[in-house]
């Protein structure tokens, strides 16, 4: 008896590591590299930017802007499910980073 339930278990816990977890370590790593990106990107953007005058939200909004395909990058890493709301976090997120890439650039934030 023991003997088949054992059998009948080891077939089952070898499909556990079949799917990618949170704790996937390569997984973790992409998305560590995707946001990296985006995030240089960014501060890039923003430093070559000479609109020191304009409207803050206007400048992240175009920084942002320049950096769709490292953002869409970080959404498929991240969002391996295709959850719309998640998509939008992350683009939103990119606003709000443009955003504070901008007011230190102005002097604005220290940080």
């Amino acid at each position: 008896m023991r003997t088949a339930v054992v059998l009948l278990l080891l077939p089952l816990s070898a499909c556990a590591g079949a799917y990618a977890t949170s704790s996937d370590g390569r997984l973790k790593t992409r998305i560590d590299t995707a946001y990296a990106a985006r995030d240089a990107c960014l501060a890039k953007t923003v430093a070559s930017d000479s609109a020191a005058g304009a409207d803050a939200a206007a400048v992240a909004r175009a920084v942002a802007q320049s950096c769709v395909a490292q953002t869409e990058k970080l959404v498929e890493v991240s969002n391996r499910d295709g959850d719309p709301r998640v998509a939008e976090f992350i683009r939103q997120d990119s606003e709000f980073r443009a955003m504070g890439y901008v007011l230190r650039a102005r002097g604005q934030v220290t940080n």
